[in-house]
């Protein structure tokens, strides 16, 4: 239920509305915008016919049911787009965010080759993976800690923030130390354990798509995060498993406007992932663009032939410094900008 509050509603008034939610075995969440302020009442209370009573406090101006399962992400609790700070940068404002990286962290001279190379091309978000899921128990499975170490470092050399991987809710804490950005992966989207420990960790999180789900399954794994105290969540559409096999998945490039039609949160787009085929990335990452995307994340290797894992749909290192450029038209076609 939304409770909207009328524009002259003093605090004593909103902090009394509070109280009447969690009096009605409600959880209030409050959202201050510009003019006014609303009320999200999330929960199985005892009685929603009490929430509608609430019309006739002193400064209420409106109570509106929330029809979707999903209610802290949906855009009908909040109108205005969510942004996310991490340090200094804003993702989901006017900036086109990027994030780049190898799919694994390998080595330091191949994480600072490629960290120093993608920072003089424009990208804001080192990538790497440190804790690799894979499908075989014989595919290289990351370097662990000593690979967030690495990550650290590098982002102490070039001033990247990092995006890395967790991947069980033990390891939270330590990838929380070390990372800027939590990514909970494909395969993890439904691991509710993993996003309950998320929501209580105080870092924005990537949550990227599983590979056979559904828009509604994203958005209510987000909500797992964010009922749990975590509202810093983007969604990341990486391509979903479809009958089609010239690629490695089928990009759902109308899940990047629907997602931000249905909710607030800021919407990353992989179209390394999505194809699985480095001379697929350049074209998609523009059609992302143009679709809206609030950002990309794209893999980057300084030799793909080489790399340990998803060295195909790697691109090399004068290939993403070309990409950034000829992304530049369409971001300002989009009215965003990349620096």
């Amino acid at each position: 239920m939304i409770i909207a509050m009328k524009p002259e509603a003093s605090e004593e008034q909103i902090q009394e509305v509070c109280e009447q939610i969690k009096k009605y075995g409600y959880h209030p969440h409050l959202i201050r915008g510009e003019e006014r302020v609303v009320i999200g009442a999330v929960g199985s209370g005892d009685n929603k016919d009490h929430l509608h009573n609430l019309i006739a406090v002193p400064g209420v101006e409106n109570v509106v049911p929330i029809l979707q399962p999903y209610k802290l992400v949906n855009r009908q609790l909040k109108q205005e787009k969510t942004t996310i700070r991490v340090g200094d940068l804003e993702i989901g404002g006017d900036r086109l965010v990027v994030m780049a990286g190898p799919c694994s962290v390998e080595t330091r001279e191949q994480l600072m080759e490629t960290a120093i190379a993608v920072k003089a091309a424009g990208a804001h978000i080192l990538r790497g993976g440190a804790y690799k899921p894979r499908t075989s128990p014989y595919d290289f499975q990351g370097l662990e800690e000593e690979g967030l170490k690495l990550l650290a470092e590098a982002r102490d050399k070039t001033g990247l923030k990092v995006v890395t991987e967790v991947v069980t809710t033990e390891d939270t804490e330590l990838v929380a130390k070390y990372a800027d950005i939590l990514q909970v992966g494909a395969r993890n989207m439904q691991n509710f354990a993993l996003l309950k420990r998320l929501g209580k960790i105080n870092k924005p999180v990537l949550l990227k798509r599983g590979m056979s789900s559904t828009i509604k399954e994203l958005l209510l794994s987000a909500e797992y995060i964010a009922s749990h105290g975590n509202h810093q969540v983007m969604l990341c559409e990486r391509g979903i498993r479809t009958f089609e096999t010239a690629t490695r998945n089928t990009l759902d490039i109308s899940a990047v406007p629907l997602l931000q039609e249905l909710s607030h949160l800021p919407v990353i787009v992989d179209p390394s992932h999505a194809t699985g085929k480095r001379s697929l990335v350049s074209p998609l990452a523009k059609a992302s663009i143009a679709a809206g995307a609030d950002g990309l994340i794209i893999e980057v290797h300084p030799r793909p032939q080489e790399a340990w894992s998803d060295g195909p749909q790697s691109l090399t290192l004068p290939a993403f410094a070309e990409l950034m450029q000829t992304i530049k038209p369409y971001v300002e076609l989009e009215s965003r900008r990349l620096n």
